[in-house]
């Protein structure tokens, strides 16, 4: 039987390898790491009380002229995921969803955009 840390690396390397290859490929600069819990630097950075996942870094719509990718992370927070999401299934799905939702960011689609895309079954 998996423990819990072995069920979460598996939905995160199920989320990385559902993105589809155009996504994919403008990950080359974004490291995708995992963190127990958010740190308090990383709540005050968004003005949150809790976070599943954060990406920090510059999007690909910012960067400079000459198309020059900056180095960007994105965090998936095992705690809150694993609070968020306590099956198994719904674990592949929430860190997916979050992994997207990071991953969008990146690709310079802010929020409110995420919403009204989710809302007309774009994403």
């Amino acid at each position: 039987m998996q423990d819990g840390r072995d069920r979460f690396d598996v939905a995160v390397a199920a989320a990385i390898d559902s993105l589809p290859e155009p996504y994919r490929s403008e990950l080359a600069s974004v490291a995708i790491v995992v963190q127990d819990e958010p740190d308090p630097e990383q709540l005050a950075s968004v003005h949150a009380r809790g976070l599943l996942g954060l990406y920090e870094g510059v999007p690909r719509t910012a960067y400079g002229a000459d198309r020059i990718p900056l180095p960007s992370k994105i965090t998936l927070f095992r705690g809150p995921l694993m609070r968020a999401y306590r099956t198994p299934a719904a674990l592949m799905d929430g860190v997916r969803e979050t992994l997207d939702h990071e991953v969008a960011h990146h690709l310079g689609i802010g929020d409110e955009r995420l919403v009204e895309l989710r809302r007309r079954g774009s994403t």
